[in-house]
């Protein structure tokens, strides 16, 4: 065993075994092409896994599908199988393959030219690829791999110049499902919708092979993609590896505030003793800092870095090409990564995955384990942060290791994510009743609502100079948003939604990108940019706020708990007043400066409750009232991930000891995104588990008065203050009383 002397003391929270699964195969198809057959052959591939050759069959029949099965299962195989068949019988077929990375493209171009098949073509076309080699693309690969948002700006506006591929499109692969989900999955289902139509302008009706992690709801994600349905493939017949799963929890610093160990440096401990005994151990971080951290305690521990190296982002593709077959061939033996390896790149499997952090979602934990259990058996770690979900899961092993993975929501109907791409399409080609097949009838009724559009005998036609498509950002759900731009290099860093801007890139403000730190010097309102520089002081900010809500519509409503629970629209008000600057080390608040920043106002979607009077009796006196509810709405916000597919910073959220349409002391949780984007409903789906959730977090927190692992939360806008932890508790078992 692998841990056996290794993971002892106080910080195992947990330690349990998932038993090893034998591998279910199936004979190669009959009817496989010769040159495919001949192919697979030289690579060791005599049988295929059961999932596998259902992926074939299906495919077979002209269905859409989706393969979800575990890391490592082969699904690649899965939906390469079937287009390596059709180019080998004809190569003048074309496919589609779209990555959300860069890096999965080129993984998967060497992945394809290991088969060595005379005619298959495959070729990159994506933001990096220069200007004389893209006709060359379109004229001569069969296989064409680029990313959502190439198709959306690149590809699709410009569909004169793919007439032939369109014309011979009959397939599109959709790699990593899962990641298309929330904000960017609700674009992302527009932008494929605009494909398809596209294709049956040119005569094609390509068929869509998907793959993803395990999630609980593949059928919905497919059908939200692609406006079709689509047959889940999920029984994995890949065999898996006997595998220890350990939670680490990092001993306690100060018990009162709830202070713990470094996670960084007990991972990194973990990690050299690991690598001492000769296991290949890669070590998922959140961010860049954090994983160049972990290698270089790492290397400390070890006296020598020869076998160890990180990998994140940035550095160059021949950098991380090396670093990944040094990794296979088992050169190194311990690799500190961001989740840029948390996808479907090829790196064999590995002894030991430590994760740093719960990444989000459990879907994504199972992901990082997956690529445990090389030699018959495989060691998997969640060391765990100071953050409210990580330490629940230390509390609860269960709720994390027999908890369902998530459902991945989205919602291309958001008029805020939608309008954008009802524009692009009637720029690509006149908008009109045909197109409610495609493209829904919400996309037609709103074509005739938007100004840039004139109604012709064609249709809807856009009456604009520039093409419409550039407007549009996949990660926003509207036009109006700031650029972040790095001062130093003139290097985009992103983009931040104008109702998150005033709270997120305000001057003065510390912001993250992929785990850097950066100062915002200035927040220019002219041209919507946030000039920023990098940050390697030793505070971190947070903005104070004022935020109102109203009520819009109640859309959906009834008896939960002992009381009414609503969803439906609000209207959310925030003004930022200020930012406090916090010690990284201590969260002692160092500085408070005012700010003067106009109003934001966004319309969304919410969940909202009053507590019955009983169920507040001993908290009705002020400030106690006010501070049980804003900690039960910060539990609350901390769990609904665990429910929802999302991030904690994608939902807010509002406590009020009197809300003036309720007449009442309220509760609301809302989508951070203009629109909304589905998680407050899944939320008020969930309701009863959630708050039972809510109330093992605070129950099981060993803080006496709250802390950052069960009430305090990295984004509130009155900056944690008032707090009752003890009165959250009590309202939250008094609803579960009436389940």
């Amino acid at each position: 065993m692998i841990t056996a002397d290794l993971l002892q003391g106080e910080e195992l929270a947990h330690l349990g075994t998932e038993a090893a699964r034998e591998a279910c195969l199936a004979p190669l198809p009959d009817e496989l092409h010769p040159r495919v057959r001949e192919a697979l052959a030289a690579q060791g591939i005599a049988e295929l896994f059961t999932h596998q050759a259902e992926a074939w069959e299906t495919a077979a029949r002209d269905e859409h599908l989706i393969v979800t099965t575990g890391t490592a299962s082969g699904k690649t195989l899965a939906f390469n199988l079937p287009i390596l068949d059709a180019l080998a019988r004809e190569p003048k077929r074309r496919a589609l393959y779209l990555y959300p990375t860069k890096a999965l493209a080129q993984d998967q171009l060497r992945s394809l030219g290991t088969f060595r098949l005379p005619r298959l073509r495959a070729a990159i076309y994506d933001g990096d690829t220069v200007a004389e080699r893209r006709w060359q693309v379109r004229k001569w690969a069969n296989v064409i791999l680029t990313n959502p948002d190439m198709l959306h700006v690149g590809v699709l506006p410009h569909h004169d110049r793919w007439g032939d591929v369109l014309t011979n499109l009959e397939y599109v692969v959709v790699d990593e499902a899962h990641v298309y989900r929330g904000v960017f999955g609700s674009h992302v289902g527009n932008v494929l919708r605009r494909l398809r139509r596209l294709a049956r302008v040119y005569g094609a009706e390509p068929q869509f092979l998907l793959a993803s992690a395990t999630i609980a709801n593949p059928g919905d994600l497919a059908r939200g993609l692609i406006g079709a349905e689509a047959t889940v493939i999920g029984d994995d017949g890949a065999p898996r590896a006997e595998r220890t799963v350990a939670l680490w929890n990092p001993p306690l610093t100060d018990e009162e505030a709830g202070l713990r160990a470094s996670a960084l440096g007990e991972a990194s401990r973990l990690m050299a003793d690991l690598v001492q005994r000769g296991l290949r151990t890669l070590c998922f971080a959140k961010s860049r800092r954090a994983a160049e951290l972990i290698h270089r305690f790492t290397a400390d521990r070890l006296g020598d870095d020869s076998r160890l190296s990180p990998y994140r982002a940035g550095y160059t593709p021949a950098q991380r090409r090396e670093i990944e077959r040094r990794l296979l061939e088992g050169e190194l033996l311990g690799v500190s990564a961001t989740n840029a390896l948390e996808l479907g790149i090829d790196i064999g499997l590995l002894d030991c995955v430590i994760s740093v952090g719960f990444p989000g979602t459990v879907a994504s934990l199972r992901q990082q384990w997956g690529r445990a259990g090389r030699r018959g058996h495989g060691l998997a770690v969640l060391v765990a942060s100071e953050d409210a979900l990580d330490q629940y899961f230390m509390r609860e092993p269960e709720t994390l290791l027999e908890r369902r993975v998530e459902a991945a929501i989205l919602d291309h109907e958001n008029p805020r994510v939608l309008d954008g791409h009802v524009l692009a399409a009637a720029y690509e080609a006149p908008l009109d009743d045909a197109d409610r097949e495609l493209l829904g009838n919400a996309a037609l009724e709103r074509a005739a609502l938007l100004p840039e559009l004139r109604a012709t005998k064609a249709g809807y036609v856009w009456a604009g100079r520039d093409y419409p498509a550039a407007r549009v950002s996949l990660r926003s759900t509207g036009p109006e948003s700031f650029t972040i731009v790095d001062a130093s290099s003139g290097a985009v860093l992103g983009i931040a939604e104008q109702e998150r801007a005033y709270s997120t890139v305000h001057e003065g403000a510390i912001y993250l990108h992929l785990g850097e730190s950066y100062r915002v010097l200035e927040l220019d309102h002219t041209a919507r940019a946030a000039v920023v520089q990098p940050f390697k002081g030793d505070y971190y900010t947070q903005a104070k706020k004022e935020t109102s809500t109203v009520i819009v519509e109640a859309a959906r409503g009834g008896g939960r708990l002992g009381l009414d629970l609503n969803f439906g629209r609000v209207v959310v008000t925030e003004q930022v007043v200020g930012y406090q600057k916090k010690s990284i080390q201590t969260q002692e608040s160092l500085e408070l400066v005012p700010l003067e920043l106009p109003q934001t106002e966004f319309e969304t979607e919410a969940i909202w409750f009053s507590p019955e009077p009983w169920m507040l009796e001993g908290l009705g006196d002020m400030p106690r009232l006010l501070g049980s509810l804003h900690a039960a709405e910060h539990s609350l916000i901390a769990l609904l991930p665990l429910w929802a597919m999302c991030d904690r910073w994608d939902i807010g959220g509002l406590s009020t000891n009197i809300h003036f349409q309720t007449g009442a002391p309220t509760i609301f949780v809302y989508d951070g995104h203009a629109g909304g984007v589905g998680i407050t409903e899944r939320g008020f789906d969930a309701f009863e588990g959630w708050v039972a959730d809510t109330a093992r977090l605070l129950d099981g927190c060993p803080c006496e008065h709250g802390c950052p692992s069960c009430v305090q939360s990295p984004k509130c806008g009155n900056l944690n203050e008032p707090l009752d932890k003890a009165g959250a508790l009590a309202l939250l078992e008094r609803m579960l009383e009436q389940a």
